[in-house]
């Protein structure tokens, strides 16, 4: 027995289209998992559709269920959640989460989906896989009671830091970004908003996450003496220029990375990659994470929302892509 699908796929560098798939029957191990949503990850998914994947990036940049080649044509994504159709009798029924591209239906192996809890709305569960990097950078940051943070950066990652941030008691957390409409999302997250002009020196730690040179240096001008700079931005083979005179010896600042691809060695004797996703869905029951879905188009337009993302003309975080009727 075969079932229809529909998947996107981008054709060439720039021109997005939805094609149709075929779906086998499942193997005793293999779930077929019905989408419901799917999240747009407006940075890198952007830089993937203009074709802006270094060659040097190709593998690194893979996602876990691609298929095809940079720069195209190459399926791609990895924010989906569905319910499980078919499967083993434990997931049949259930609301998963999976790090598949956006494709109305799929099979996968049965290990590769994590539940959504009952208490995650399935449309929220798009951003698990934000709120898992941002839960390894924050076990690799490890900020302690009272710390002074800033998040220069507040897209989806930025924001998500930024969120979990403000769980910590008596951490006063500042998101800086260039962009004024971020104040709303701040206050929707219940941390301060700055300009870079404007933000808060003597900062024990900046997350960046603004994949710009300018916020790196300021995140850098925003520590206090021994602070400490975790960054999270990914510049393919773009050369970042810092200047590392001033205080940057004098007050022994460290710049340090965090990278999702391997679980924080803070972590890593106890917590596995699975751990580390199940977390990051039980944290997405704060509604508060809602502020990081900031538009929802239907599965057939995504070909023009991805043009518009990276055109800049649809300004979004997160951008939920819907299923219904597929």
């Amino acid at each position: 027995m075969t079932r229809a699908a529909r998947a996107f796929w981008l054709r060439a560098p720039g021109v997005g289209e939805i094609r149709p798939v075929t779906l086998p029957e499942p193997s005793a191990d293999e779930v077929l998992v019905r989408s419901r949503y799917s999240g747009v990850s407006r940075g890198t998914e952007t830089l993937v559709f203009t074709g802006g994947v270094p060659a040097s990036q190709y593998a690194t940049m893979r996602a876990p269920f691609q298929e095809g080649d940079f720069p195209a044509p190459v399926k791609y994504g990895y924010l989906s959640v569905g319910e499980v159709e078919q499967g083993p009798a434990h997931l049949r029924g259930r609301t998963v989460f999976c790090l598949y591209p956006h494709q109305s239906a799929y099979l996968v192996p049965a290990d590769a989906v994590t539940v959504v809890p009952d208490g995650v709305p399935a449309a929220r569960a798009v951003l698990a896989g934000t709120v898992e990097t941002a839960v390894n950078a924050l076990w690799d940051a490890a900020p302690l009671v009272g710390d002074r943070v800033s998040v220069v950066g507040g897209g989806m990652v930025g924001c998500a830091v930024a969120a979990l941030l403000a769980r910590f008691p008596g951490v006063r957390v500042e998101l800086v970004d260039t962009d004024p409409a971020r104040a709303e999302v701040a206050a929707a997250l219940g941390v301060d908003f700055a300009a870079p002009e404007t933000a808060s020196g003597g900062r024990d730690l900046v997350v960046h996450a603004s994949a710009t040179g300018a916020g790196l240096q300021r995140g850098l001008d925003l520590l206090a003496p021994e602070g400490t700079v975790l960054e999270l931005s990914w510049y393919g083979d773009r050369p970042v220029q810092l200047s590392l005179g001033a205080a940057f010896h004098s007050g022994r600042l460290t710049i340090r990375s965090s990278q999702v691809g391997r679980v924080a060695p803070a972590r890593r004797d106890s917590r596995s990659y699975a751990d580390r996703l199940a977390l990051a869905l039980d944290l997405l029951a704060d509604p508060v994470f809602d502020a990081l879905i900031t538009g929802r188009s239907p599965f057939a337009e995504l070909p023009d929302v991805l043009t518009r993302l990276s055109a800049g003309s649809l300004p979004a975080l997160c951008h939920l892509i819907t299923y219904d009727g597929e």
